[in-house]
């Protein structure tokens, strides 16, 4: 398998995130995508590449052209409030709630952080937008090579993005590489790509870019929203609109799902895909259903992850893997990399 790395992850590093209205240390850390790849090595499981930069005009094919110069610019708009914010995260404080207006863009640089963010727990840092960049490079590199003769790559990078809307950031994501990836797998001539997306948390900003659209179906396996985080998108009753209609699925699962649960869902998702006939596959690989994540209630164990691999390999399509989430920083690399070996035994 191909793995493009984000050799500049690391420079997204927030020093805490407002988690339960306390200050903690971020669970969304550089040790994540480093036990990755060192798992990668260790196993031998492929090459390692590092991606070409893709033009911004492949990132406004998702995300608009607005609040990309926003992300671009806010740590500078940052520290020209007070230099002292250089030893500073900066976090939204206030945010256009119901009935207010978004289609005016702020002068006062907290308001437009509130204008483009979904929750106050997603650190934005000096290296947040060449980390984010950097990963939405190694998503459409990955897709591209699908083209080029590739039977599975895997786009490993953080922070994620299936949080990230067209406008917004949130989730610890501020752009969506796995629809950055589907985006261009139809540019380079798909007529039609699925979305598989196994995160503990529901992909509400996946979901919501995708939804009026026939030409992407969406599958999400996920915790019960009524109760998890993002809490207020990924409901079964969301199956799409206009064009879209039929084309997105959710299957929402209790906390403390056991293992029977989680696969039979999987497999409820994969015959939904195989019914759709799409060209090529993304999947959007959290590991935080591990039983061991700190983030998370289901029960996997790391051996389940291989199964995963295998089954989605059944499935019979040209699959880029993108990293999202998982908090179990000890056991990330093993299950990462289990469920990409067992893509890569099964096809």
């Amino acid at each position: 398998m191909l793995t493009f790395f984000n050799e500049h992850h690391g420079q997204h590093r927030g020093r805490y995130e407002i988690f339960r209205g306390e200050l903690t240390p971020c669970f969304e850390k550089p040790e994540r995508a480093d036990l990755v790849v060192a798992e990668l090595g260790r196993r031998g499981l492929g090459q390692i590449v590092t991606p070409h930069g893709v033009p911004l005009v492949s990132l406004e094919r998702i995300h608009t052209p607005r609040y990309l110069h926003f992300l671009r610019s806010a740590w500078s708009d940052w520290l020209a409030l007070d230099p002292a914010n250089a030893g500073k995260d900066a976090f939204p404080s206030v945010w256009p709630i119901r009935g207010m207006r978004a289609d005016i863009e702020p002068e006062n640089f907290t308001a437009r952080m509130g204008l483009y963010s979904m929750d106050s727990g997603t650190p934005l840092t000096a290296g947040t937008w060449i980390a984010a960049k950097t990963g939405a490079d190694c998503a459409v590199n990955a897709a591209h090579a699908l083209r080029l003769g590739e039977r599975g790559t895997f786009a490993l990078t953080r922070p994620p993005g299936h949080h990230a809307g067209a406008d917004f950031f949130g989730g610890y994501c501020f752009l969506n590489n796995a629809a950055l990836a589907a985006q261009h797998l139809l540019d380079d001539g798909a007529r039609r790509v699925g979305i598989l997306d196994i995160d503990y948390h529901h992909g509400n900003g996946t979901q919501s870019i995708f939804y009026a659209r026939n030409d992407v179906l969406c599958a999400s396996i996920h915790a019960d929203p009524r109760a998890e985080y993002p809490f207020y998108l990924g409901h079964a009753d969301e199956t799409g609109e206009g064009a879209g209609a039929g084309y997105n699925m959710n299957v929402p699962l209790p906390k403390g799902a056991s293992q029977a649960q989680w696969f039979a869902a999987l497999e409820t998702a994969c015959i939904k895909l195989a019914s759709y006939g799409p060209d090529a596959l993304v999947v959007s690989l959290g590991v935080d259903t591990f039983a061991g994540d700190p983030l998370s209630h289901f029960a996997l164990q790391s051996a389940d992850f291989l199964r995963i691999g295998e089954r989605i390999a059944h499935l019979g399509l040209p699959t880029v893997f993108v990293l999202e989430g998982g908090y179990a920083v000890a056991e990330i690399g093993i299950n990462v990399v289990n469920v990409l070996e067992g893509f890569e035994t099964a096809a």
